[in-house]
């Protein structure tokens, strides 16, 4: 549509040459392109016109040729293996944010949605997909290996979420309760292991159509799986494209972490088919709208089929936290950020966009109540479908439905970055606490000392001992100190904030009210999220210097009954960040001491094998003990593991999905060449994407220099997928000191090739995150700031930001603490004095 006359036509085309192109205004004379001029720092080409287009409709023609890259973006190709072992290319797409135009000339942002009716010619023999439903095959005249395949048109939709696919491909199908048709598309020979995707997505459907109150607007939906890819998944409309580990599950060889991933994956992107693909973001500013809600929903969906994996527990170590951890720096940015240059959209697709999003959804869902929040969202939903709003417009939604104040609470969440810490003392009057709050912003690097005092509106639940699942009172703390009277609360009843870890800030407790929770850590009447979340605080506080780490290891030391495999997974994580930390120190043998007598006893009763009415959290919880305590050099875990590992190899007794890789982790971790070479084999035989990802992941667990520069090659050789590359050298980072100095090395002397071949993307990002952030000295900081100073990676320009202050905040913890910390491992060992 020409809205005002001009003789041009501005478009986003990349990597694309224009043999011809003319218009046709409605019921006359086409007129043909006379000039292409491509403004390749801006992704455009403008098309001229000899003369002047008038208003009105028309149709734009346009023939043009474009590569099928290797760059895992556009239209590009991926490589796999048939059964018999050939190499072979399939031809798949992946457009968010902004490469839609590397595939067709377009106008590619999110906001200008049209229909598309797309045709695709392809050889007989291959499976070609898109969005929509095929309506039309048949010969194409001028070649008989090819044929001509035809779509249906689809609804108004924006130009990222187009897609299609042309390769080799057997599947499984169901109709979903609501008549929908639901194919999940695996690699040839293995639509066996698309069964569990299946029956997750046909659940999950008429989940999400009951939850909104809106239909699934298409006629069918495909999930398929696909060799090279940079994401975890894309939500394409209608043909949703994953990596094979996201929806490929093994009955034999899959563990219950990839079911639960793949669980996980299916629910998230089938909530954008509606939150993201019917009502889509006005401009990615807005990013965070759909990824934070999908990321949030996701869980809701997966507690919906499987409740048995107390998956909302996860939520908290698995997004909360690690939201708040990224948030708590200097260099985080709001969940909201204006975004101008294509290049500043990759940056945002980070923890901030989906965890913390997601975290401050949740929030808003338990402030607002889960019936008026569907209300509010159905009607969101129903106002803006085939159209795009912005984040105000989901608050008015939601505001209508509830009557609460939701602009106003949820600016002070999106709008600033940050959190607040809130300061907690308790004073007993006769039968009554009186409680008094003071909220100030949580800072990584200690106390808050800003001029300004950002100040955030905190919905504050507060429970007792008396029923710590029932919050006693709840109020919207707006502002920076606040005074409250529980009633009737004796002298000896604990308080506890923040039930159910649900509001997004971070407590500190005076001395005595902390001293009052630690028993309901030990005899475990504070429930396992609650436990998690008061453990997460406390190490954070430590980490900032607000309290000491001894305080943090003392408090570590009440957990020896915990049975939850959450808290035990938070617990395993931070002392991996201090075992990571003191790696810098000469009394790096301490911790690990301390992490065997802090596992051990839970490791004794989990054993080796599971047990009769075990399920999916003994099974993570198993995987995860043993993987510590073998890594620790526990010396009877390290036996059976060679042992087990022996008959595995041998073939005599192969070891269960669940057990391999805390095995893999031990016997590489002590292990010599030999040890290597096996693993080594073990990938190059392995069908399974899964099995290959799990001992890639590992293998930096090697502790020999020459070894480590083994591994390190290998993750840059044919045997590993790109994608997977980073986790290779991730892993080698991350499995010891001589580890982090070679990878940081490897990818310094590598740094051509990594950052051609992930240019742009995120995975840029996670390797530089992965590779660097476990130093601690100033030094090095400046050696990471110098580099990326002359060798400009503009997309990760704020992670590199991050792990320079990261590396500085590790240099003064090691600094404040270390000695205090060694007194305390020293102290623990010696024997009780003599009286």
């Amino acid at each position: 549509q020409v809205k005002q006359a001009t003789n041009q036509i501005v478009m986003n085309c990349a990597d694309i040459d224009i043999i011809t192109a003319s218009y046709a205004p409605e019921g006359d004379e086409e007129v043909h392109a006379t000039g292409f001029n491509y403004q390749n720092e801006d992704e455009k080409v403008t098309l001229s016109f000899p003369s002047t287009l008038q208003k009105g409709t028309g149709t734009l023609k346009i023939d043009f040729v474009g590569e099928l890259n290797d760059k895992m973006k556009g239209f590009y190709r991926s490589k796999y293996t048939t059964p018999t072992g050939d190499t072979r290319y399939a031809a798949v797409t992946q457009f968010e944010a902004t490469d839609a135009r590397r595939a067709f000339p377009c106008w590619d942002e999110p906001a200008i949605k049209a229909t598309f009716d797309i045709s695709l010619v392809v050889p007989k023999d291959r499976v070609a997909l898109s969005n929509m439903n095929v309506i039309d095959r048949k010969p194409y005249p001028d070649d008989e290996n090819l044929v001509e395949v035809k779509f249906a048109r689809t609804p108004v939709m924006s130009t990222y979420l187009v897609a299609f696919v042309v390769g080799e491909y057997d599947f499984v199908e169901t109709r979903s309760l609501d008549g929908v048709l639901v194919r999940v598309y695996t690699p040839v020979g293995k639509a066996e292991q698309g069964k569990f995707a299946l029956e997750v997505a046909a659940k999950t459907l008429p989940f999400y159509k009951d939850y909104f109150n809106v239909p699934y607007p298409l006629p069918k939906i495909d999930l398929i799986a696909i060799a090279d890819f940079a994401a975890g998944a894309m939500e394409n409309w209608g043909l949703v494209t994953y990596r094979e580990t996201a929806l490929l599950i093994d009955p034999k060889n899959s563990c219950s972490s990839s079911r639960q991933w793949v669980a996980l994956v299916v629910g998230h992107e089938l909530a954008h088919q509606w939150f993201g693909n019917l009502v889509t973001m006005e401009w990615w500013t807005h990013l965070w709208l759909n990824e934070g809600f999908a990321s949030w929903i996701e869980y809701l969906c997966v507690d919906h089929c499987f409740p048995e994996y107390d998956i909302w527990t996860q939520f908290v170590s698995a997004d909360y936290t690690r939201a708040q951890e990224l948030d708590a720096l200097d260099n985080s940015h709001p969940i909201e950020v204006s975004v101008g240059h294509p290049a500043e959209v990759d940056e945002i697709f980070d923890a901030i966009s989906y965890s913390k999003g997601a975290s401050v959804i949740r929030m808003l869902h338990d402030y607002i109540g889960d019936e008026d929040f569907r209300k509010g969202m159905n009607l969101y939903l129903t106002k803006f479908q085939q159209k795009n709003a912005a984040t105000e417009d989901l608050w008015e939604s939601l505001e209508k439905a509830s009557g609460k104040p939701i602009a106003a609470v949820m600016n002070t969440w999106t709008k600033q970055m940050g959190f607040p810490l809130i300061y907690v003392e308790a004073e007993q009057q006769e039968e009554d606490k009186v409680l008094k709050l003071v909220q100030k912003k949580f800072c990584a690097s200690g106390p808050y000392t800003g001029e300004d005092f950002p100040m955030w509106m905190v919905p504050i639940s507060i429970c007792t001992s008396d029923d710590p699942t029932c919050a006693k009172m709840q109020i919207l703390m707006d502002k920076a100190e606040l005074t409250l009277v529980l009633k009737d609360v004796k002298p000896d009843q604990w308080v506890k904030l923040n039930l159910g870890t649900v509001g997004f800030y971070r407590t500190q407790y005076s001395p005595d009210m902390l001293e009052s929770l630690i028993p309901a850590i030990k005899d475990l009447s504070l429930p396992p999220v609650d436990r998690l979340g008061l453990q997460n605080d406390l190490f954070s506080l430590a980490r900032a210097g607000i309290i000491s780490t001894v305080e943090v290891l003392k408090v570590m030391e009440a957990f020896v009954n915990e049975p939850n495999y959450t808290v035990w997974s938070d617990l395993s994580c931070n002392l991996g960040i201090l075992s990571t930390l003191l790696s810098h120190t000469d009394f790096y043998e301490e911790i690990q001491v301390f992490v065997k007598d802090v596992f051990s006893p839970i490791g004794e009763r989990l054993g080796w094998d599971p047990k009769p009415g075990e399920g999916h959290l003994d099974a993570l919880l198993r995987g995860l003990v043993l993987g510590k305590l073998g890594k620790a050099g526990h010396k009877a875990t390290l036996e059976e593991a060679r042992r087990r590992f022996k008959d595995h190899v041998e073939g005599k007794h192969v070891l269960s999905a669940d057990l391999r890789s805390p095995v893999y982790v031990t016997i590489l971790k002590h292990g010599d060449s030999t040890t290597l070479d096996t693993m080594l084999k073990l990938h190059k035989q392995a069908d399974m994407q899964e099995e290959k990802n799990r001992i890639e992941r590992v293998l930096g667990a090697i502790s020999q220099p020459e070894l480590i520069q083994k591994v390190l090659t290998f993750a840059l050789s044919e045997e590993v997928r790109p994608q997977d590359t980073v986790s290779v050298i991730g892993g080698v980072a991350g499995g010891s000191k001589q580890g982090r100095k070679a990878a940081w090395k490897f990818v310094r002397d590598n740094w051509e090739e990594l950052y051609n071949r992930y240019q742009g993307g995120f995975l840029i990002s996670r390797l530089i995150k992965l590779t660097v952030d476990g130093f601690a000295n100033d030094k090095m900081a400046a050696e990471v700031k110098a580099f990326f100073e002359s060798h400009p990676a503009p997309s990760a320009e704020r992670t590199v930001q991050q792990c320079c202050e990261n590396i500085l905040l590790n240099a003064a913890w090691l600094k404040r603490d270390a000695e205090n910390i060694h007194q305390y491992f020293l102290q623990r060992k010696a024997p009780p004095a003599m009286v």
